[in-house]
């Protein structure tokens, strides 16, 4: 079917959720928002895994097909510190994971909160065992962050949502860059949240890491709809430039995967799909995402289908907001 009349590009599993409290080795209350990175052949998802204080901590799962048979950490991988970190005080939510070659680690981009509000952090891991916090790197509000895998004239980059203090104003995407991870500037929007009656009207924020095309950078993003009966959080696409990724190329109209299984639609938080991981292989995009901010679901679509879809749209800058 065309998906300009089924709103899919990605296709469920047909056995999701694939994870969730019943597999979990320790109590917990709920299980989701998981990064996701191909190591060693394996797919390791640092899990967002919420106690029953409703602070948040992330543990790590491995699975060779990455899909069944997971081997969870015994015990959380990487707990809050509010002694060391006091942005950390109420927890550390929704990573994202960016291998960076250069230097030969992974960077794991988070949300610590605290009194002072939702900010971004940063910490590096070279085998998912142990981690070094770089620590707080923008100030509150901002949250859904990600690497780029490479640098720009010299410059890491970073996709970011900060949050206005005026909700009129709207919760845009921004880029950063910095010359080591740690000091950020040169910010300035780069996909807006539209107005009126859109789909992704009023705030918007990136789901998984920017992933490298030959066609620019796709970013899949999430776009919340307030409604009489609450929020409804569904997904759609961007194309930013691959020599500059502060051009925005290409972005959807129509939002291309929404809560529809029963999993998405009834759990702690109603209608809600948010992947904070994808992987790639042959050709083919895995997501694992947030269901109802309950459990960890998954689902899967050709890269070709992806950047082919969102180029069938007009260039943002020729396009009626």
């Amino acid at each position: 079917m065309d998906a300009r009349l089924n709103h899919e590009l990605f296709k469920r599993y047909a056995g999701n959720p694939i994870l969730s409290v019943n597999e979990w080795p320790y109590g917990a209350n709920s299980v989701f928002n998981a990064a996701a990175a191909k190591v060693h052949g394996k797919t390791v998802l640092l899990v967002r895994v919420e106690d029953f204080r409703g602070i948040s901590h992330f543990t790590v799962a491995r699975s060779a097909d990455g899909v069944t048979n997971w081997d969870i950490d015994p015990s959380p991988t990487l707990l809050p510190d509010p002694q060391g970190h006091p942005e950390e005080l109420w927890g550390i939510e929704d990573p994202r994971i960016t291998r960076l070659d250069q230097l030969q680690r992974w960077a794991v981009c988070y949300t610590a909160y605290s009194k002072g509000g939702p900010l971004v952090s940063i910490a590096t891991t070279a085998d998912f065992q142990s981690f070094e916090r770089v620590g707080a790197v923008m100030p509150p509000e901002d949250k859904d962050a990600a690497l780029f895998p490479v640098r720009f004239n010299g410059l890491w980059a970073m996709l970011h949502r900060p949050v206005p203090k005026s909700p009129e104003l709207g919760a845009h995407v921004w880029i950063s860059f910095s010359p080591d991870l740690k000091h950020w500037g040169s910010h300035q929007e780069v996909i807006h949240a539209r107005e009126g009656g859109w789909w992704d009207a009023g705030k918007i924020g990136l789901c998984a890491p920017p992933l490298e095309t030959k066609e620019g950078w796709l970013v899949l993003y999430h776009g919340v709809r307030t409604t009489a009966s609450g929020s409804i959080y569904r997904l759609g696409l961007a194309l930013l430039d691959l020599e500059d990724p502060t051009r925005l190329r290409y972005r959807t109209d129509e939002w291309i995967f929404g809560p529809k299984a029963r999993y998405e639609r009834e759990g702690d938080v109603d209608d809600v799909v948010f992947p904070c991981g994808w992987t790639l292989d042959d050709g083919t995009v895995h997501i694992y995402y947030g269901a109802a901010d309950s459990c960890i679901a998954y689902a899967t679509a050709k890269l070709d289908d992806l950047v082919g879809y969102v180029k069938s749209f007009r260039c943002p800058e020729k396009a009626s907001t």
